[in-house]
């Protein structure tokens, strides 16, 4: 397998999960802004849609969109616990986070990223950014380690990476100290600490 990332992004759970798994892979960055990965083929050629995460499985077979990327990782290596089973009332959660920092949280943070944003644009992202980070302190205000209670799963690598966009967006996770600890926590396991490391921070 082979996953493309562009260092930082959203494709770093994906990076993530995969070090959880534990089997080979490689990896590959792309330049979403010139089209072309490290390797200098032309991005669009292996994703039209131009952006990462894409997953690699060999045989020509590409996946796309790191929500599913995610599920599959997890459905298709179900010894490294990443997933609850399906038809469970935790996976359903894990599943309603999963798309909550995919549709909501993720998208908020877009004008943050982008260089032509207007300063008050900006300031609207971070206002709907903190709305959705008060939606997550909630969720996370029993004392939970994880989102679906004690397992660490793929909802947890998406939600980390998004959430620790704020660090570089000048959003102080300290106003959100249940989620600045969840943040804090992810961050200290030696799989995301790998990620960090492969993708050059």
């Amino acid at each position: 397998m082979k996953l493309f990332y562009k260092p930082g992004a959203c494709s770093m759970a994906s990076h993530i999960a995969l070090l959880e798994i534990g089997q080979a892979f490689d990896i590959e960055a792309v330049d979403t802004i010139e089209g072309r990965t490290a390797s200098d083929e032309d991005f669009l050629q292996i994703n039209p849609k131009g952006y990462v995460p894409v997953l690699e499985l060999g045989e020509g077979e590409i996946l796309t969109e790191g929500p599913a990327i995610l599920q599959f990782l997890a459905d298709r290596n179900q010894a490294a616990n990443l997933a609850p089973k399906p038809g469970t009332m935790a996976r359903a959660r894990m599943m309603e986070m999963l798309t909550f920092t995919s549709s909501e949280l993720h998208k908020a943070f877009g004008p943050l990223f982008r260089d032509a944003s207007s300063p008050e644009e900006k300031a609207k992202a971070r206002q709907a950014v903190a709305q959705k980070f008060d939606t997550v302190e909630k969720e996370l205000k029993d004392g939970r380690l994880y989102v679906t209670g004690e397992q660490f799963s793929i909802a947890d690598a998406y939600l980390f990476v998004v959430a620790n966009w704020a660090n570089f967006t000048d959003i102080d996770l300290a106003r959100w100290p249940k989620l600045s600890d969840f943040v804090a926590r992810i961050a200290d396991r030696p799989t995301v600490k790998a990620a960090f490391q492969r993708e050059g921070f």
